[in-house]
């Protein structure tokens, strides 16, 4: 429901900012449009991430969406950028040099296609809430969150093309498409900048670090938690985490105790890809380059 209606609300101002002569709406139309890219690339991808893992990939596919998504922000960002340069040289030629009288006014249409888009947004915002309360589904609530935030970027289009009307300056619609254009390249640069931290094996999720320490810290024989490394694969998390154990304890003593810390982190971080936990015998002091120790995450 939510991909349908945002696909038809972005169609609208779309189609309806080219005919009414309003690059504000259209700029608004591009921005609601990310919501249903980045649907339909993850509809489109899920087939490629669903592949079992092979010998060239044995981390399995699931890096296909975060490529395809940093892809969409690139292609975004040049949509924001031709935006701003269109908007911004009407207004040039508008203000400064004169050659068109006045800029062209927005038809009445794009006023009534943005008003109806903030209504469509705050249903879509209210029910993705709600089905996500319900569900308890992290990903729906933070949909209708992005949702929510969409309806202040058309309400600022509205109130632009409001004004617009009302002094009979068309220059204000393209001041609030140059607005709109940057807001597009904030978010188009977002999205990247996410999607290149996944792909860098980069993470800031320094509560998911904190909930994995806890995790070993309810393990009793397992000390020293160190050389911690998550990454995000499709949504998954990807785990490798060192351990120290009583030296004199046998093999088997020491691999039950890492299965436990597996169980024990499990319960604690939803949606785990794979961990790896290294048994060190308790003092096994070594100089290693990587990975967090709980110091640098609780600091």
């Amino acid at each position: 429901m939510a991909l349908a209606g945002n696909l038809v609300l972005a169609l609208g101002k779309i189609i309806t900012g080219i005919l009414a002569d309003s690059l504000a709406v259209l700029g608004d139309g591009i921005d609601s449009s990310m919501d249903v890219l980045i649907a339909v690339m993850t509809l489109v991808v899920s087939s490629v991430i669903a592949r079992p893992a092979d010998k060239n990939h044995p981390w399995g596919h699931g890096r296909a969406e975060t490529v395809a998504t940093a892809i969409l922000s690139l292609i975004l960002f040049s949509a924001g950028v031709q935006l701003i340069i269109t908007s911004a040289v009407k207004l040039f030629n508008t203000v400064f040099l004169h050659t068109e009288n006045t800029a062209a006014l927005p038809g009445p249409a794009a006023l009534v296609v943005t008003a109806v888009s903030i209504a469509g947004k705050i249903l879509l915002s209210w029910s993705q809430y709600l089905f996500g309360k319900k569900a308890d589904s992290a990903m729906l609530k933070a949909n209708a969150k992005n949702m929510a935030g969409d309806v202040v970027t058309s309400a600022g289009v509205f109130i632009g093309l409001g004004c617009a009307l009302f002094f009979r300056l068309g220059a204000v619609d393209l001041v609030t498409a140059i607005l709109v254009g940057l807001w597009i390249l904030k978010n188009s640069v977002s999205i990247f900048l996410s999607a290149n931290a996944e792909l860098m094996d980069g993470s800031t999720a320094d509560e998911s670090y904190r909930e994995l320490f806890d995790a070993v810290r309810s393990v009793p024989e397992a000390g020293n938690p160190h050389r911690t490394r998550m990454r995000r694969i499709a949504g998954f998390w990807d785990i490798d985490i060192d351990i120290e154990v009583d030296p004199a304890l046998t093999i088997a003593e020491a691999h039950t105790i890492a299965c436990r810390v597996e169980d024990a982190v499990k319960k604690r971080i939803d949606c785990v890809f794979d961990i790896m936990v290294h048994v060190e015998p308790a003092g096994n002091v070594q100089n290693e380059g990587y990975g967090l120790t709980e110091k640098q995450v609780r600091d």
